[in-house]
C-alpha cells in the first residue's frame, strides 16, 4: 500500500483542501480538463459537443462509497433526471450512463438488495429514454456483487453492460464467462491500488493480461468496449479486431474525457465508434484525489494527459 494513500484519502474529504486546490492554476486546469462541470446541464452540454464531433459518451455522476440512504436516493434521482434530459435533447443514441453500485447503496445495511433495486430504477429510466447503463467496476472486494447485480439486471434489461479490470487475476475467467453471452463489456487496465495476491503489479503483466482478455471478448458473442489510452494497446486492439473479423459497430473504443482528444477524433474519423467516459458533479474533488489515493501513479497519468493532445 502506498504511504500516500491515507493522507490523500483524508484530503479527499477536506473542504478546506478543496478550496485551496481550486485556487491553484495547474489544479484548475486539471479539473477543467477531466471534469466538464458540476451540473447536469453542463454534462449534457459536453455530451452534445462530443456528439456533434461524432463521439459517443458514457456519463458518470460523481460519487461513491455512499453511507447514507438519502444520499443514495439523491444520486438515483440525479441519474433519472439526466436520462430524461438526454432523451429530451435527442442524445439517447449518443450517450449512456455509468453507475457505481457503492454510490447507490452497496455499502448500506442490506446493501446488495438496496443497490440492485436502485440500479433497476436507473436501468428502467435508461430503457425508457432509449439508451443503456454500464456498471462500473470498483475495488476487488466488490467484483462478485457487481457481476451478480449484472446477471439480475440483464433478466429485464439485457442491454446492461459492465466494466472489468484486466489487472485482476480473476478477470480472464470473468471474460470467458461474459463472452459466452451478449454482454456489453468495458475492458480497462484497472485503477485501484490492489494487493499483489489479487492483481498483477508489473505494467508489462497488466498489458499482457489486457490483450489476453481482449482476445477472449473479441472471439465471443458480446460487445467489447476497449478502454485504453495506451497507443500500443490501441494499435494491438485494431489489429485484433481485424484478425477476429469484427465488423464496425460490434465493438468500440473508450477513453476518458480530456485524455488524448486528438486520438479520439482520429479514431472516429476512420469510422471507429469512440465513447468518452464523462464524469460530472460536485464530488469532482473527491473523484480526482481518490484516483490518486487508489494508485499514486495516476498522478503521472493525469499530468501527462494534461499536456498531451494526441
Amino acid at each position: 500500500m502506498s504511504p500516500f494513500r491515507q493522507p490523500l484519502l483524508l484530503l479527499s474529504r477536506s473542504g478546506t483542501a478543496k478550496t485551496l486546490l481550486t485556487k491553484l492554476p495547474l489544479a484548475g486546469d486539471i479539473v477543467a480538463r477531466f471534469v466538464p462541470g458540476e451540473t447536469l446541464e453542463e454534462a449534457v452540454a459536453a455530451a452534445r459537443e462530443l456528439a456533434d464531433a461524432g463521439i459517443h459518451t458514457t456519463i458518470d455522476h460523481l460519487g461513491e462509497d455512499t453511507t447514507d440512504a438519502a444520499q443514495a436516493n439523491r444520486i438515483v434521482a440525479e441519474y433519472v433526471a439526466l436520462l430524461e434530459a438526454l432523451a429530451a435533447e435527442g442524445l439517447a443514441s449518443w450517450a449512456e450512463v455509468s453507475v457505481k453500485l457503492t454510490a447507490i447503496g452497496l455499502d448500506l445495511p442490506g446493501g446488495r438488495a438496496v443497490a440492485l433495486e436502485n440500479a433497476r430504477r436507473i436501468c428502467r429510466a435508461a430503457h425508457n429514454a432509449g439508451t443503456t447503463v454500464t456498471l462500473d467496476m470498483e475495488d476487488h472486494t466488490t467484483t462478485d456483487d457487481i457481476l451478480a447485480a449484472l446477471r439480475d439486471l440483464q433478466q429485464d434489461f439485457p442491454e446492461t453492460g459492465v466494466a472489468v479490470q484486466a489487472y485482476l487475476h480473476r478477470t480472464e475467467t470473468d471474460c470467458r464467462s461474459l463472452a459466452r453471452g451478449s454482454s456489453r463489456v468495458r475492458l480497462c487496465k484497472g485503477a485501484y491500488d490492489e494487493p499483489e495476491e489479487v492483481a498483477h503489479a508489473a505494467p508489462v503483466d497488466v498489458d499482457r493480461a489486457f490483450v489476453r482478455c481482449l482476445k477472449t471478448l473479441l472471439d465471443g458473442e458480446g460487445y467489447p468496449m476497449i478502454a485504453t489510452h495506451d497507443p500500443r494497446l490501441v494499435e494491438i486492439a485494431s489489429a485484433l479486431v481485424s484478425r477476429y473479423g469484427r465488423a464496425a459497430g460490434t465493438y468500440e473504443f473508450q477513453m476518458l474525457y480530456g485524455c488524448r482528444p486528438e486520438e479520439q477524433q482520429r479514431l472516429a474519423a476512420t469510422g471507429e465508434r469512440v465513447r468518452v467516459y464523462l464524469p460530472y458533479g460536485s464530488d469532482w474533488y473527491g473523484y480526482l484525489v481518490r484516483r490518486l489515493a487508489e494508485r499514486p501513479r495516476n498522478l503521472s497519468f493525469f499530468l501527462t494527459a494534461l499536456v498531451s493532445k494526441k
